[in-house]
């Protein structure tokens, strides 16, 4: 009887572990395995949250199918205690083991609220935008004017005290460094000073993401790494032949090329008019140039020149200087860069507003007057002349 009694309960205890086996099997597989959702989701980790709490939240939005096995899983992967505060966007079709490591491997947050700081020539202006899981585009929610009276909305105040906001600066082409210097100042999440303030033409435009510990020497040190990279691969790839000699030449031209057209298709032919009159000793005879003589990059003008700037001698002046003026004049974008050191190959040496917003080019002055008279016809008409 003894022997039946023993032959049956390592029977039944050989049944138990295959069924445990089987058990820990497909408590794996569904741990590992695609999830149940069919769209992506913004899935909002809130500080000092747990692990638990989260699979529930999981399950209730469709992510996991059973929220169990997800903290069982999480456990064993000794995760429970690394939850990072924030947004992230779940992917359809995440397994429970690539949502736990997307809200536990750290950075900044992937999904959700966005604190845009955009640095252009009119100034700096804010947007809080919200990003829409579904077509992965942020939707702006408020807006503010940084040189505008009116207060900011009271949602700015929500978002920067909201763990899961992320935080970007964009930088415009053609923005002047004292323009880059004076937004930083502005932004609340940015700490310290500037220890050396940067060059003209030496920061990168780009968008760059922020943290609530960035300071701002170490904005502008990354804003200039990337410039200087910039510059020196498109340095290596210049064109034969150039009037230039180094780097900061080819910086300084390309400020000027920045500032003279919004077209991006005319940048190397604008470029191809001021190399053309370099080469052949010609002044540059470009506004952009004189504006800064007079602004030093601190403000816009905010009318139009008048004949005694024209022939108002400063450094930058390019009507009465020779050659380049001994700075940029602006922060050049990489295009502008590329246009400096591989301009068209043209027999331009004039370029006048063509009233499309656009330029028309010319290789002999008659050609030229013929085109400045039909801006001039142009402009009267606007204006009702």
């Amino acid at each position: 009887m003894w022997r039946n009694i023993a032959s049956n309960a390592l029977t039944l205890l050989i049944v138990l572990v295959f069924l445990l086996a089987g058990l820990i099997l497909w408590g794996k597989t569904q741990y590992t395995g695609p999830g149940p959702l069919t769209e992506r989701i913004c899935l909002e980790v809130e500080r000092g949250t747990t692990m638990t709490a989260i699979s529930r939240k999981l399950k209730a939005q469709g992510a996991v199918s059973n929220d169990l096995i997800y903290r069982v899983g999480t456990e064993y992967a000794g995760l429970n205690d690394d939850l990072k505060a924030g947004s992230f966007l779940i992917p359809e079709e995440a397994s429970m083991a690539e949502i736990a490591d997307i809200i536990t491997r750290g950075g900044g947050s992937t999904c959700g609220t966005e604190l845009l700081y955009r640095i252009g020539i009119a100034g700096m202006r804010l947007e809080l935008r919200e990003l829409d899981p579904q077509t992965e585009k942020y939707q702006t929610v408020a807006e503010h004017n940084s040189s505008s009276e009116e207060p900011q909305p009271e949602a700015f105040s929500e978002a920067r005290g909201a763990a899961d906001t992320r935080y970007r600066i964009t930088m415009a082409e053609g923005v002047t460094s004292w323009q880059v210097m004076t937004a930083l100042e502005n932004i609340q999440i940015l700490s310290g000073t500037v220890e050396t303030p940067p060059e003209e033409g030496t920061l990168a435009p780009d968008s760059y993401e922020l943290r609530m510990d960035d300071t701002r020497q170490a904005v502008i040190d990354r804003m200039q790494e990337k410039q200087e990279f910039i510059l020196s691969s498109a340095w290596e790839d210049r064109a034969e032949d150039l009037p230039i000699e180094t780097m900061q030449e080819a910086l300084i031209l390309a400020s000027i090329i920045e500032k003279e057209t919004g077209v991006p298709d005319e940048r190397r032919q604008v470029a191809s008019v001021f190399v053309n009159r370099l080469k052949r000793g010609m002044r540059l005879q470009t506004d952009p140039t004189v504006i800064y003589g007079i602004t030093k990059g601190r403000r816009a003008l905010g009318r139009g020149l008048r004949q005694s700037e024209l022939r108002g001698e400063t450094p930058w002046n390019t009507y009465v200087i020779d050659g380049l003026p001994p700075t940029p004049i602006a922060n050049p974008g990489p295009e502008s860069i590329a246009a400096a050191v591989n301009p068209a190959d043209t027999g331009y040496v004039y370029f006048v507003a063509d009233g499309s917003g656009g330029h028309a080019f010319s290789e002999t002055l008659s050609e030229h007057n013929a085109n400045v008279a039909k801006w001039r016809r142009i402009e009267a008409e606007e204006n009702g002349d």
